[in-house]
């Protein structure tokens, strides 16, 4: 379980995040939401042990992240950031295997299980065949499932992503999604997709202005108010299957 406790960052005399608070569930998939600049990227940096705050404290599994070492962190905690490239010729199989160096007695000393554990997480992206493909030949969408796929061999207690179906078609927007979710591994999701997270989250977390508006089941959440509050737009919202399903209405002027 992660436990976010009254976290306050503040850069260039700005407050990012202001006493945020929140719990993400074993096994769950919580997703956290706002409007641009809310805070969510910073607040996921936060819990991977990236950014050390200013106040409040971060824990899994009732440990406090700050006080692990990283090789500790990176065998429990695994980070999908919005952007990760490199210039580096590397092959798929090069870069889902990074994710199995926090478990290796050395950076170089690979096994066979190592292998079996990446293309296991290949298949789960719907990536067997691409381990010998290079990295620049990849489209943005095959990239981000083969970050995932690292982030996944990387069998960690936590995962966290950072606005995961950019540069997905919608197929795979709902087959990563679903993949994450029937993975069970406890999960904290920075979303801009509202349809989706009330699709496959168990709970959401609404960011604005750096400071939690509301937290809870996304039938309870994701109303046309805290729509119109929150993202400043009109929307009709209804449940289906006991999921709300949001239709936004364009803009009056």
């Amino acid at each position: 379980m992660l436990d976010v406790t009254g976290i306050t960052w503040t850069a260039a005399a700005a407050r990012i995040l202001g006493e945020v608070t929140c719990t993400v569930a074993a096994g769950s998939l919580v997703g956290l939401l706002g409007p641009n600049g809310s805070g969510k990227t910073t607040l996921l940096r936060v819990a991977a042990g990236l950014i050390r705050p200013d106040s409040g404290q971060v824990t899994i599994g009732g440990d406090d992240v700050a006080g692990l070492r990283r090789p500790a962190v990176a065998r429990r905690i695994a980070l999908l950031a919005q952007h990760a490239d490199t210039d580096l010729d590397l092959t798929v199989a090069d870069v889902v295997l990074l994710g199995r160096i926090p478990h290796r007695a050395s950076r170089w000393s690979g096994t066979t299980a190592d292998h079996t554990v990446a293309a296991e997480a290949l298949a789960r992206v719907d990536l067997t065949g691409y381990e010998h493909r290079r990295w620049h030949t990849l489209s943005g969408g095959e990239r981000q499932r083969a970050q995932l796929a690292r982030a996944l061999a990387q069998e960690p207690e936590l995962l966290l992503l950072d606005e995961p179906t950019n540069h997905l078609d919608i197929g795979h927007q709902l087959q990563l999604l679903h993949l994450v979710r029937r993975s069970r591994v406890t999960t904290l999701a920075a979303l801009h997709d509202l349809n989706l997270a009330a699709m496959f989250c168990d709970v959401v977390v609404v960011l604005d202005a750096g400071r939690v508006v509301v937290t809870g089941p996304p039938a309870e959440v994701l109303t046309a108010r805290l729509l119109a509050d929150v993202y400043r737009v009109d929307a009709d919202v209804h449940l289906t299957e006991g999921r709300p399903v949001i239709a936004f209405r364009p803009p009056q002027s």
